[in-house]
């Protein structure tokens, strides 16, 4: 990218949005990067560290900080926005002013808006109308990209343009970007395995053992791809990186914020203790009250969803959740090849049915 100098935004000065800026900058872009704090600012500006997220990452020296939305959007042709999905849309929005149609944006959040249960790019869309328009989403632990680990992520976008801009300005030899068309899939994937990512951490936590995580895993990947093709998915997306790929790395690690909020419940905390003891956003918490309500409204079967909501927010202890699995239905295993409603028909058909 050298030789066609490509302009990035980053808005957000937390550990992705940090971690993609000196990755861009790596490959020869100008990037400046959007944050509230001035501190931090400095820091990144002077000392080329984010103290408070990767204190441990040398930034890339052409990364330029700023709390100014204008100098950072200026000529920018890349705008990559990682913003927690509670202020997505406020920082969007301060931004508009200074955003342009011809620019691409790509929304690096996995989460949900709560009302109207909007993904990340549709409040993208709604505030701005663009044409080019994507979403980064995979199994991408910020701490690891920042240690340079062999790393995979996905731009999805219906816009070939912001597929192939975001593969030249962030691909290098330890981060690569795989490219899909199915922008909605690929959101609802990494929004939705972080209320598995809960339950895992609590599984761990209660002592269960990989039989158990392995189940756990499989059954939330039937129950996230079920959820996504009532919303318009495509359920092959989630035998890619935004799927099972992100599933994977955030049920396994104790990186994941998700994770560990999890794990502190399994020990007996309280959610607020949980929250509290991690000092960062745990986007499933917010995830999980959304999505349970959802599968409610629009009738889809989501048992893990449903029992982690009512230890999360009903008091009902974490050994439940597990118990919540196992006298659940006994359905089809991949109901994109057996439909569950042939199973249930063939239980009511033997008289042994048992709801």
């Amino acid at each position: 990218m050298a030789e066609q100098q490509i302009q990035v935004a980053v808005l957000g000065g937390g550990s992705f949005g940090t971690a993609l800026a000196s990755i861009a900058a790596d490959n020869g872009a100008q990037v400046r990067q959007w944050m509230r704090d001035e501190a931090l600012v400095e820091q990144i500006n002077q000392d080329r560290r984010n103290g408070r997220y990767l204190p441990n990452y040398a930034i890339n020296p052409a990364v330029q900080a700023s709390t100014d939305l204008e100098t950072v959007l200026h000529d920018a042709e890349l705008v990559l926005i990682a913003i927690p999905s509670q202020a997505f849309r406020s920082v969007v929005q301060a931004a508009k002013p200074w955003l342009r149609p011809e620019q691409i944006l790509v929304s690096t959040t996995k989460g949900i808006e709560q009302s109207g249960f909007l993904l990340m790019s549709q409040v993208l869309e709604q505030e701005t109308g663009f044409a080019h328009i994507g979403v980064i989403s995979g199994p991408n632990l910020a701490s690891e990209i920042a240690d340079k680990q062999l790393t995979a992520t996905v731009i999805a976008s219906a816009d070939a343009l912001t597929r192939t801009r975001v593969q030249q300005a962030l691909g290098c030899r330890y981060f690569r970007v795989y490219a899909s068309n199915d922008r909605h899939g690929a959101e609802l994937g990494g929004a939705l395995k972080n209320i598995y990512a809960i339950a895992a951490g609590m599984a761990a936590a209660l002592g269960m053992g990989e039989n158990t995580r392995s189940m756990l895993m499989t059954r939330a990947l039937a129950e996230m791809s079920r959820f996504a093709v009532a919303q318009g998915a495509n359920p092959m997306t989630f035998l890619g990186l935004a799927g099972v790929g992100d599933l994977i790395v955030t049920c396994s690690s104790d990186l994941s914020r998700n994770y560990r909020v999890g794990h502190a419940i399994g020990e007996g905390r309280s959610l607020d203790e949980a929250v509290d003891a991690l000092g960062q956003v745990a986007e499933g918490v917010n995830t999980v009250k959304l999505v349970y309500t959802k599968a409610a409204e629009i009738g889809v079967y989501m048992p893990l969803a449903e029992g982690l909501y009512h230890v999360l927010f009903d008091g009902v202890p974490a050994q439940e959740m597990a118990r919540t699995l196992m006298m659940g239905e006994q359905s089809s295993d991949v109901e994109f090849i057996l439909p569950r409603e042939d199973v249930q028909q063939a239980h009511r058909d033997t008289g042994h049915w048992h709801e």
